[in-house]
């Protein structure tokens, strides 16, 4: 996965093919040490309802621009994103 611009990032499938996505928000977790990354599709149409993917990620040496993605398979870490989610939603509405 590579950084395209600061706002969007390139992302792989299980098949190789590459997919466009912008980053919604990153925030790290001092208590676990780990780094999460919130994002969604880049072709999504106004309107449409949002599909939203989060990774936890680590930055791969020394290239800022490259970035090692994990699935996310703790009920924990998915409700501290949910919850980082919904703190930044309801922050961006009021």
């Amino acid at each position: 996965m590579a950084l395209e611009k600061e706002e969007r990032i390139i992302i792989p499938d299980e098949n190789g093919e590459e997919h466009l996505f912008e980053v919604l928000f990153t925030f790290d977790v001092e208590k676990t040490g780990h780094s999460y990354i919130a994002v969604i599709p880049a072709e999504q149409k106004d309107g449409e309802e949002v599909e939203v993917f989060a990774f936890r990620f680590e930055e791969k040496g020394n290239e800022e621009d490259d970035l090692a993605l994990f699935q996310i398979e703790s009920d924990d870490e998915w409700e501290m994103v949910e919850e980082m989610l919904n703190t930044l939603t309801d922050e961006n509405l009021t």
